[in-house]
């Protein structure tokens, strides 16, 4: 984490520190942030919602985004942009959502996008293969001889819950399966500490 440069570096907390899926991180929008109630909704697969407990030790970094995002947004206004991108369905049910700042993206593109059929200016979300080629290129300055992805770190969420003993039922609703026998997977990344909390009957 020390090699990623901003945002790649605060892109990988929420996956690390929430176990996101990549996509569901880069399509948060401000709103999805309860700053008061500490806590993260998350629009997972097949639409399915999710809320997270927000790492308290990026709160701070969390509310500078927001700082970030504000500013980005009232440049985009003054600059006559139509706003970020949304879902047709949802476009038509709030036409004048894509402007509220509300629904920025928390991880915004660098640079406007052109849709010439609308002749409009609107801003998409950072894309993947910016954070997978930063993930990649910090995992080669650290020195790390495995294979390292943005799937790695929601991994590692799962199977640290598990070291620290939290009921698999509780992580699957956090990583948002739908079948507790996919979180049963993780069971087999921390064998050691498995055996470790099995005796045997002569030490009863």
């Amino acid at each position: 984490m020390e090699h990623l440069q901003y945002p790649y570096g605060l892109v990988v907390k929420l996956l690390y520190g929430c176990g996101l899926r990549l996509f569901e991180c880069l399509q948060l929008r401000v709103k999805d942030f309860n700053f008061d109630a500490g806590i993260l909704t998350v629009h997972g697969k097949g639409k399915k919602d999710r809320t997270i407990s927000l790492p308290q030790t990026i709160v701070p970094e969390l509310m500078q985004q927001i700082e970030v995002i504000k500013r980005l947004h009232d440049n985009d206004l003054e600059a006559g942009y139509s706003g970020v991108f949304l879902d047709n369905l949802l476009e038509k049910k709030y036409p004048f959502a894509a402007k509220d700042f509300i629904w920025q993206w928390f991880f915004p593109q660098k640079s406007l996008t052109s849709v010439p059929d609308k002749k409009e200016i609107r801003r998409y979300h950072l894309h993947e293969t910016h954070v997978q080629g930063a993930i990649y290129n910090a995992v080669r300055r650290a020195k790390i001889a495995k294979r390292v992805t943005s799937h790695t770190f929601r991994h590692s969420f799962a199977t640290h819950l598990l070291q620290a003993n939290y009921d698999i039922r509780t992580i699957q609703t956090l990583l948002g399966h739908s079948d507790v026998r996919t979180t049963m997977i993780y069971t087999h990344c921390v064998p050691s500490r498995m055996v470790k909390e099995i005796k045997s009957p002569l030490d009863f």
